[in-house]
């Protein structure tokens, strides 16, 4: 059985689910007290007003938990557009607050607890809350992102307020300080999360102007339970989702890595990851308690509306804004579709590894090859995140320092553009997971892991 552990994408965030498992909570609780403290410690990724999925084992059976946003059935504010550079690529968006989905996460958050939490709801807020009261460092990889989208970030007072007090952009090591994230835990400790949909915290958003999302909208939205996807990979039953996330579409494609060199496990992977169908910033947490129960989520506010609920200091999500989203026509009272693929993997033995990731379009490639890594080729957790990483993008390769320079020799002489990155970087996703042989976070993303007393 998996040790009772926690991964996510701050130490803060861990931190505040292995409190709750050291309290006797389930796995359920950590993750939903874990995602709460992300939407104080992660803002630069994640928040309370954003979407998610995921996906929860209870030693009997895995379900699969849509807790995405919907379309609004209002009329918003045209969105601005901009154009972010990651690094060397760019990446279009649009913000404002007429990007603005009806949010899911709380009601997802809600369910969780609802149907496999053991602990009081204010007992999960606790974290978060004194977090907020805090103030929360400020990590490497979090301020460079912030640095790439300080755009948006400081688009509106409210968010300079936060993110650039005294007119200079946070750095690391120093304290992001959201106060109004107080008020809004409180809220949501004394109201649940139906603070979000019937609340104060609803009267706080149908109140932004250009906002499309309408109070119908948020009486009606609901998070969606339902069987996971099964896939196979090296011998072992994953469990996932499906939609524009591709991962059973490449595990098709992919053979077995275990034993291959480095140059043909690169060529490989890529190989099948070609072909296969953003969630703008997205972050994720894995937990396992003491029972052996899991769950993974997912979430994200896309890139970030850049307008934020006054006295609250939440951001709205930007989620109509992310184009890689749009498969099909926005549509008001439907659900959005994602690329987020929460998972579980099973064997002979049960359980072998809770693993999620984020990264929007390269959230794909980060699963899979971390999770071939841990299942084929038997790297331990914190090896199998750490290595360098590729990502294709039709033509042309991405690729981390440490990636076999044969295998990009061979790729550029097959006619691809291969841009090597200077270093490990956002872009290439981050990923949560806790395994046999432990638990990991991705250094991509400041991310950590630890296991409870």
């Amino acid at each position: 059985m998996l040790a009772a552990a926690v991964a996510a994408g701050h130490p803060a965030t861990v931190a505040a689910g292995i409190e709750i498992l050291e309290k006797g909570g389930s796995a359920a609780d950590a993750a939903v007290a874990a995602c709460l403290a992300s939407c104080v410690a992660e803002t630069v990724m994640t928040g309370l007003l954003g979407g998610g999925h995921a996906i929860h084992w209870n030693g009997r059976e895995a379900v699969n938990l849509d807790c995405f946003v919907t379309v609004p059935t209002g009329s918003g504010n045209d969105p601005v557009d901009l154009a972010v550079p990651f690094g060397e690529e760019i990446v279009h968006y649009a913000v404002g607050a007429g990007t603005c989905g009806v949010p899911g996460l709380p009601a997802g958050l809600d369910a969780l607890w609802r149907r496999y939490g053991q602990l009081p709801w204010p007992r999960l807020v606790e974290p978060a809350l004194a977090l907020a009261r805090s103030g929360v460092t400020m990590p490497p990889a979090h301020a460079a992102c912030l640095a790439m989208l300080e755009s948006v970030f400081t688009l509106s007072p409210e968010g300079k307020a936060i993110y650039a007090p005294g007119g200079r952009l946070l750095e690391s090591g120093e304290v992001l300080a959201q106060p109004g994230l107080a008020a809004t835990l409180e809220a949501l400790a004394a109201e649940g999360a139906g603070s979000v949909y019937r609340g104060s915290l609803a009267d706080a958003l149908l109140g932004i102007p250009g906002v499309g999302v309408t109070r119908d909208d948020l009486i009606r939205y609901e998070a969606l339970w339902s069987e996971p996807l099964t896939a196979e990979l090296a011998g072992h039953e994953l469990l996932t989702r499906g939609g524009l996330s591709g991962i059973a579409e490449s595990l098709e494609r992919l053979p077995r890595l275990g034993g291959l060199d480095e140059p043909d496990r690169v060529l490989a992977l890529l190989a099948a990851l070609d072909g296969a169908g953003a969630d703008g910033h997205t972050t994720n947490l894995a937990v396992v308690d003491g029972d052996g129960n899991a769950c993974v989520v997912t979430t994200s506010l896309g890139l970030g509306a850049g307008d934020f609920l006054p006295g609250y200091d939440l951001h709205l999500n930007s989620m109509l804004g992310e184009v890689d989203l749009h498969h099909v026509p926005l549509v008001g009272g439907a659900r959005m579709e994602s690329m987020m693929a929460p998972s579980l993997a099973f064997d002979g033995a049960g359980l072998a590894l809770a693993i999620g990731a984020a990264g929007g379009t390269r959230l794909r490639t980060a699963l899979v090859g971390v999770a071939a890594a841990v299942l084929d080729e038997g790297l331990e957790p914190t090896e199998a995140v750490e290595r360098p990483r590729v990502h294709p993008v039709a033509q042309t390769v991405h690729a981390e320092p440490g990636v076999s320079e044969e295998a990009l020799s061979r790729l550029e002489a097959q006619g691809r553009t291969v841009r090597r990155w200077p270093a490990l970087h956002h872009y290439f996703g981050g990923v949560s997971l806790v395994g046999r042989a432990g638990a990991a976070g991705d250094p991509r993303r400041s991310g950590h892991a630890a296991r409870a007393l």
